[in-house]
Order: C-alpha cells, then sequence, then structure tokens
C-alpha cells in the first residue's frame, strides 16, 4: 500500500494537534488543581459531585436559616429579661404602696411610676429585630403588634409562630407570638381564683389558696359566705352549700379538694369569689394595679380593698414573672438546638467537601508526571514532523 505524501504529512499534524491538547487539559488541571473540569473528563465522577454540591448548597440554606433563628431568638430573649425587670420593679413598688406608712398621695407617684412601666413594657412587647421585622407579632411581623388604646394596651397581632427550616427534617420556632408572652398568663394558682367582693367591710384578705386533691376538685363557681364572724359556708352556683365550717382569727376553708387560707377579721355578710382561673394579659394586671393605687384608703374599707387588689397584683405579678421566665427556657431550648444542630452541620459539610475533593482534585505529583511526560512526547512528535517535512526525493538522486 502506497502512503501519498501529502496523508502522512496530515496524519503527523493530527498527531501533534492531538498530543497538544491532551498537554494542554493536563495543564489545565494543574492550573486548576482539578482532576474532573468537564462532565467528559468522568461522567460517573461530575454525577456525583454534582450531587454533592446540591446536597453543600442545601446545608449552606440551611445555616443561613439558622442564622436568622438565632438572632431573632436572642433578640426575643433580651426582651424578655428587660420585661422581667420591669416585673420585678413594679412588684418592688406594690409591695412600698402596700406599707401603712404611705398615704394616698405616696401612693399617687407611685402610680406614675407605674406607669412609665407600662409604657416601657408596652416599647419592650414591639421591638425589632435586626432586619427591622416585629419580634411578637406573629406571622404579621410588619405590622406593630401592640397599640395603646386609652388605657389599655390591645394586641393586634396574630397567633402565628414561623418555623425556620434548619435541617432536611428539621425545623425550629424562631419565635413566640405577642398572645403567648404577654396574655396568656394564668390567674389565681392555676386552677381557680379567690376574689374578695369589693364590698366586703371585714378585713379578711386572702393569704394563700391551692388545690390540695386534683380527682377531687370540681371546676365550677363558688361563693364563701361569711354568715358570721366565726363561721362560714361554700355555696356553689346554684346557691347548694357544698362545705361549711368555723373561722378563727384566721383560718383554712376546704371543700372540693381546694384549700383556702384567708388572714383577718371578716363579719358577717362577706364574701369571697371563687372562679375557674382563665388568662390575663399583663398589661391589664399593670393598668389594674395603678387603679387600685389611685383609690382611696381614708376609710377602713378602702384600705381593706386596696391590700387586698395590691395583694392580688404582686401574686399576679409573681405568676408573670415565672411566665416569662418559662418561656426564656423555651427560646434557650430552641438556641441550644441550633448551636447543636449548627455543630452537626459544620461536621456533615466537612465530609462532603472531602469527598467533593477526593472525586474532583487533581493528584499533583501524578498530573505533573504525566505533564511532563506529555510535554516530552510532544516535542519528540514536532521534531520527527520536522525532519519529515524536509525530506525530498532529490536527497537520494
Amino acid at each position: 500500500m502506497r502512503v501519498s505524501f501529502i496523508g502522512a504529512h496530515q496524519r503527523m499534524v493530527d498527531a501533534i494537534m492531538t498530543q497538544q491538547a491532551t498537554l494542554a487539559k493536563t495543564q489545565q488541571q494543574v492550573a486548576l488543581g482539578q482532576r474532573v473540569i468537564t462532565p467528559s473528563d468522568d461522567p460517573v465522577a461530575a454525577v456525583r459531585i454534582l450531587g454533592l454540591e446540591k446536597t453543600l448548597a442545601e446545608s449552606a440554606q440551611y445555616g443561613r436559616n439558622a442564622d436568622i433563628a438565632t438572632s431573632r431568638l436572642q433578640f426575643e430573649e433580651q426582651a424578655l429579661a428587660d420585661a422581667g425587670n420591669v416585673l420585678d420593679r413594679v412588684r418592688e413598688l406594690l409591695i412600698e404602696a402596700n406599707s401603712a406608712a404611705v398615704d394616698d398621695k405616696g401612693r399617687s407617684m407611685i402610680a406614675a411610676e407605674v406607669e412609665a412601666r407600662i409604657a416601657e413594657l408596652e416599647a419592650i412587647a414591639n421591638r425589632r429585630d435586626a432586619g427591622g421585622e416585629y419580634l411578637f407579632a406573629g406571622f404579621s411581623t410588619l405590622s406593630q403588634p401592640f397599640v395603646r388604646s386609652g388605657a389599655s394596651v390591645l394586641y393586634q397581632g396574630d397567633q402565628g409562630v414561623r418555623l425556620q427550616q434548619v435541617g432536611p427534617s428539621q425545623t425550629v420556632a424562631d419565635g413566640h407570638s405577642g398572645a403567648e408572652v404577654f396574655g396568656r398568663i394564668m390567674t389565681g394558682n392555676g386552677t381557680f381564683v379567690v376574689a374578695a367582693d369589693p364590698a366586703n367591710t371585714g378585713s379578711a384578705t386572702l393569704s394563700t389558696d391551692s388545690v390540695t386533691n386534683a380527682a377531687a376538685w370540681v371546676p365550677g363557681d363558688y361563693r364563701i359566705v361569711f354568715t358570721s364572724a366565726t363561721a362560714w359556708e361554700v355555696r356553689d352556683a346554684a346557691s347548694a352549700v357544698v362545705a361549711s365550717g368555723a373561722y378563727e382569727g384566721s383560718g383554712t376553708i376546704e371543700f372540693n379538694g381546694a384549700r383556702i387560707v384567708l388572714a383577718g377579721q371578716p363579719v358577717a355578710g362577706d364574701v369571697f369569689d371563687v372562679r375557674p382561673a382563665g388568662n390575663e394579659d399583663i398589661f391589664t394586671t399593670l393598668q389594674d394595679a395603678v387603679t387600685a393605687l389611685r383609690s382611696s384608703t381614708a376609710t377602713p374599707a378602702g384600705r381593706v380593698q386596696f391590700n387586698a387588689a395590691a395583694a392580688a397584683a404582686i401574686r399576679q405579678l409573681e405568676t408573670a414573672g415565672d411566665h416569662f421566665l418559662n418561656v426564656r427556657a423555651d427560646v434557650g431550648a430552641r438556641l441550644a438546638v441550633l448551636d447543636a444542630v449548627a455543630d452537626t452541620r459544620a461536621d456533615l459539610d466537612v465530609e462532603l467537601e472531602t469527598e467533593v475533593g477526593k472525586l474532583r482534585d487533581v493528584d499533583y505529583a501524578e498530573a505533573v508526571s504525566r505533564m511532563t511526560r506529555q510535554y516530552t512526547a510532544l516535542q519528540a512528535a514536532q521534531q520527527s514532523y520536522v525532519r519529515y517535512s524536509q525530506l525530498s526525493l532529490f536527497d537520494y538522486l
């Protein structure tokens, strides 16, 4: 078979071009530090790399979501701490006001400070996060959740709680609604509430109340009626007597698994209402305290009514303080979860990046050695081509 000079020439040029392309590819791999630059370099590895990079991208988004949740929860934790400080101060003021040494003028001054504390608490309830969104508005994070209407502070947000996805199958709530934090505060002991009738003329006030036998407790409305200064009856909503007993100075009243301890001396006709516990928002509690502080204690009956109102407000503030602590504990638990998730995500990211590196990164020692061989082969091909192209029939004549 005869090989034409032109055909041999073209094959040698093709061989040189192939060598140059191969060498250029190796040089690119060394320059970029990557073995797989295009899918054609290693189709199986390329598909695996794409899957791993997608997982890493999702992990990065989970991290951003977790950062948002962490930031909002940290803002909320500080707001709850500040709210707790406000309640502690108001409680101190009420204890001070409930002293016989403080007159109506002094209580009026205390009432002015409590009103200032209400405004402070309102500002705390309307705090925003780093992104300018309200912390306690539920889903309506762009709308102010608490607005003043006369002497009342009303909640205008919703009951929703946003969830941030921080893992493939894990979500964390990034806050609490204002209704849950500032509105759902249990009254009384959580089961029932005892309140003195405003018309009482005796000096008896509530000391403590509790449920001693939950199985025996029958929910409903009851009235403790003093038939004399030393005798009482407990009547249900139908006025049927469910219990009775004697009262001596300060005594314990027990019925249907409930225990109520009064202090002071009642008179015939004094009444204490026992109602199922409910929820009361903190702003109502504080405003009721202001109303009590501004009431007159010039008469013995007025003094007794103020003492009862102050004691009820102090107790409700203690309950509210415990409520805020419980919410703070929930916030702390969520932050702990986010920390744990962040550690797990960081470890997983390292594993994924290592796997991607194994599939994509170049082995420099092998690549440089290969590049040297390819460069040598290219030089040999070029030199052969130069010598071949100079051949002529006349050289042999």
